[in-house]
This record gives structure tokens, sequence and C-alpha cells, in this order.
């Protein structure tokens, strides 16, 4: 088939027409620039937020443990009853303490009769010393009138110095008997208080939690490397706490008396109120093997208010103290937020390029750029929002305040009715300061 020149020019023709569609087309959608959603700012009321987990203990928790070793011989109570302070729980038997304190007894009785007979005894002596003295005063008299021996007087003067040291003997026989009693008394009485350790009352008002013995079992007192039999576990579940576990970065907002609301898991219809009554100095301790994986963590204890009558001590919890907030305060959405590497003068003042002049290709947030910056400039990673300002993208810098669930409070570098961008997400993070944009059109109603 013969090509004529008339079929190839047209043909020419309507490939060129094509190429200046395409070519226009591509132009004017670089010229309107990326499809972008904006929004308004306005006030709102702001309030921020820290979340934790923990569980519910009661703030007074009694541990009762065996003082003396011995079988469960009575045993009145089970676990999930409630007690009042002095209600008989269980006795231990008490045989073997019965035993002790009638020896104690009967020693007792027999150190009381030795110290009459000491008693006695003193009085003896004192008489003794007595008619010795008088004997040794004749003698002396005799003497003196030469009535009398030297012998019989050496005699009584002898037998004088024999009746006071016998005199002395018995009244520190005496003594010695008086703090016999006195030990004896006080062994009696640890008899009769270790016989009092085997009755075994509630301490407090509450609940008993845990019952760790059944009737007949044997129970034994602590050691220093054996810890005694704990047999029950009575909870104050007047007072209710949530000890919670906070993440480090979130600690210095927290302050006491921090309203804040829990719920628990084991009821999740419902929810309840507390407030801050302890924060943590010390991180929560863990072992070797997890320091490494966890985060560090510092107990909050929120103290609930009122009674729940149905919570019981390990719940497990969520609790959101609210740490701040604000009435109508400047609000920016947190999606619109960014950070981007801008370059300021030596008066802090940003630097942008002329509007007509060439950007150099943006390089992604936190990458120095390898372009050299004129004297007494420099270049740092800010964090700002994107306004959209006569069809541009304009990276604006933004100090912060609170942050809500949605919007963070601006304190600088934005006023209300500012266009901030706020998606899509791709697109704000790849946008650079003076890109062109164009509103994204809102998709119409369906018409029924």
């Amino acid at each position: 088939m013969k090509i004529t020149r008339k079929k190839v020019l047209i043909t020419l023709a309507v490939v060129l027409v094509g190429a200046a569609v395409v070519f226009a087309n591509f132009r004017f959608r670089k010229e309107q620039g990326k499809e972008v959603a904006v929004e308004a700012l306005k006030t709102r009321d702001l309030t921020s937020v820290v979340s934790a987990s923990g569980k519910i203990q009661p703030k007074r928790s009694v541990n009762i443990s065996a003082d003396v070793m011995g079988r469960v011989t009575d045993l009145a109570v089970n676990e999930g009853e409630t007690v009042k302070r002095g209600q008989f729980l269980l006795q231990i038997d008490p045989r073997n303490l019965e035993s002790q304190l009638q020896q104690g007894q009967a020693s007792l009785a027999a150190a009381e009769s030795l110290l009459e007979q000491q008693r006695s005894a003193v009085i003896t002596a004192r008489e003794n010393l007595s008619l010795a003295q008088e004997n040794l005063k004749r003698q002396r008299d005799l003497w003196r009138q030469e009535l009398t021996t030297r012998e019989s007087l050496d005699r009584a003067e002898t037998d004088v110095k024999v009746r006071e040291s016998e005199v002395r003997q018995a009244e520190q026989q005496l003594r010695t008997q008086d703090q016999r009693i006195r030990q004896e008394r006080a062994g009696l009485a640890n008899a009769r208080y270790n016989l009092s350790k085997v009755r075994i009352e509630s301490p407090i008002d509450g609940l008993v939690t845990r019952r760790a013995i059944e009737l007949g079992e044997m129970v034994v007192i602590g050691t220093m490397n054996n810890p005694g039999t704990v047999m029950l576990t009575i909870a104050d579940m007047s007072v209710i706490e949530a000890e919670i576990e906070v993440d480090e970065t979130d600690i210095p907002s927290i302050r006491m008396g921090q309203t804040t609301k829990i719920t628990i898991d084991a009821m999740p219809d419902k929810s309840f109120t507390g407030k801050v009554t302890e924060i943590g100095n010390s991180p929560i301790q863990t072992t070797s093997a997890q320091a490494g994986q966890q985060a560090t963590n510092f107990k909050v204890v929120v103290t609930l208010d009122g009674q729940i009558p149905e919570v019981r001590p390990g719940f497990t919890c969520t609790a959101e103290i609210t740490t701040a907030t604000r009435e109508k305060a400047l609000a920016v959405p947190i999606q619109a937020m960014a950070a981007r590497e801008l370059v300021f003068d030596k008066d802090g003042k940003i630097v942008r390029p002329p509007k007509d002049e060439k950007r150099p290709r943006r390089q992604a947030p936190g990458t120095a750029s390898a372009e050299e910056l004129p004297a007494g400039q420099t270049r740092k990673e800010t964090e700002g929002v994107f306004v959209f300002r006569d069809g541009q993208a304009v990276f604006t810098p933004v100090k912060t305040g609170i942050a809500g669930d949605k919007y963070f409070e601006v304190l600088e570098g934005l006023k209300e009715g500012d266009q901030v961008i706020t998606g899509p997400f791709a697109s704000v993070r790849e946008l650079a300061d003076g890109d062109k944009v164009k509103l994204e059109k809102k998709a119409e109603p369906k018409k029924s």
C-alpha cells in the first residue's frame, strides 16, 4: 500500500495534539499541586490524660501467721466471709502450752514457799546476833571488874562476828530468792501469753480474702530462713486503692490529688473516681532477665472514692489520670503536626528562599543538608504544621502545651482561623515548605 504525504502529515498532527494534551494536563496538575484536607483552628476545651494499668488492693491488709506451733483444732471462718474486730477465727491445740503454764505455776509456788523460809531464817539470824551482842556487853562489864577471863571475852566477841555474818548471808539469800520469784513470775506470764496465742481473733474489720489452712493441719512458726505459716489474710475493704504502673515519661506530669477515672476489668459497665495519693520515688524493681526488655515504670497509688462491695483484691484495672485541663484553648489537630529542618538566622528568624527560586530536593526530616549556609545561619529540626496560604503549604513552627485525645494546645505560632493541613497522612508526610497544594474536593451527597 502506498502511503501518501498527506496521510503522514495527518498522523503526525494527531500525535502532536495528543502529546500537547498530555503535557498540558500534567503541567496543570503540577501547577495546582496535591489535594489536601484542611481544618480551621478554633478554641476547644482540652483535657490531658495519662493512662496506666494495675491492680485493685485494699489500703490495709493483714496476714495472720502462726505464733505457736501446733495442730488447728477449731476453724470458724471460710474464705469470703466478713469478720469484725475481735471475732474468733481459729484455735491451735493448747495442751502443750497448758502444761507449760501449770509447770510455771508450780515453780512459782515452790519459789514463794522457799522465800518464806528465807525470811524466817533472816529473823532467826538477827535474834541470834542480838543475843550474842548482849553476851558481849556482859563479858566486857565483867572484864572491867576483873570477874571474867580473857578467853570468855574473846569467845563473846567472836560469837558476835559469826552471828553478823549469818545475818548478812541470810539477807543475801532472801534477796536472791526474791529475784528468783520475779523470774518465775515472768516465766509464768510468758506461758500465759503463749497460751493466749492459740486462740486467734480478727485484728480488724474486713473480708477474709484468703484461707490457706484446713481443720487438722499443722502450723509452724517462722524462722530466719523459713517463713511461718500464713493461715488467713484479712483485708479492710472500706478504703480501696488502685496500684498502677506509670511510664517514666508520664511521671513528671502527675501530682498528688489529681482526679482519676478507674475502670475495673471485672466490672466493665461501671467506672469509679479517685485521687492520686502516692507517687513512687524509685522505679519498680524487675529481675535481671526482664530488666533489658521492660520499660522503666513507677508505682502510683490512687485511692478510690467510696466503697465498692463487689470488688476483690487483685482485680485488674485501668486508670486515667487527669493531669491538666484547659478551657477555650486554641487547639491544633494532632495529625497536622510534623517535623522539618528549617534555616534560622542569627536573630532566630526563619530564612525562607524566594518564591521564584528553585528549591532543592527536600531531604528526610532529621537529615543534615550538604548545602553550606551563610555565616550566622543555622539549620535545626523544628516541630510545626503546614498552613494553607494562597495555594501553598507554609511550614509554621508551633509551640504546644498539653495534649488531649485529638488536639494539642497551641501556645505560640498560630492564631484562631488559620487553616492547617491535616491530611491525607501521606501528603502531610511528604510536604515541603512552599509546595503548591489545593483543597480536597468534598464528596457530594448521593441523591436518593
